[in-house]
């Protein structure tokens, strides 16, 4: 089991930053991934970024360039910096935890903490 809560985040206007912090029960070194998802009214939950236990990331196309996922091993959190941020990207942005084993994927979740950026 794998408890995620999120916090960071707000209202900020066009242009604005935020960043996002996912804080994890267990090392994070220790998950196969983790990683950034957000879900608009009326739109599909999606993968906006993930950082894998190796340290490679990947980026939805809508935010490279803007968004840096990072990982700090030491306080068991992981970051989602957003830079320029526009009106499209007001969500709720979930954290993901993702542990692989031989028989199943476990995809842990965090409450969700909403976004939004004002024209």
């Amino acid at each position: 089991q794998v408890q995620l809560v999120e916090s960071g985040g707000g209202l900020v206007q066009a242009g604005g930053s935020l960043r996002l912090s996912c804080a994890a029960s267990r090392s994070v070194f220790s998950l196969n991934a983790m990683g950034w998802y957000r879900q608009a009214p009326g739109k599909q939950r999606e993968l906006v970024a993930a950082i894998t236990s190796g340290d490679s990331t990947n980026y939805a196309d809508s935010v490279k360039g803007r968004f840096t996922i990072s990982r700090d091993n030491a306080k068991n959190t992981v970051y989602l910096q957003m830079n320029s941020l526009k009106p499209e990207d007001t969500a709720v942005y979930y954290c993901n935890a993702r542990v692989t084993t031989i028989l199943k994927v476990n995809d842990y979740w965090g409450q969700g903490t909403q976004v939004t950026v004002s024209s």
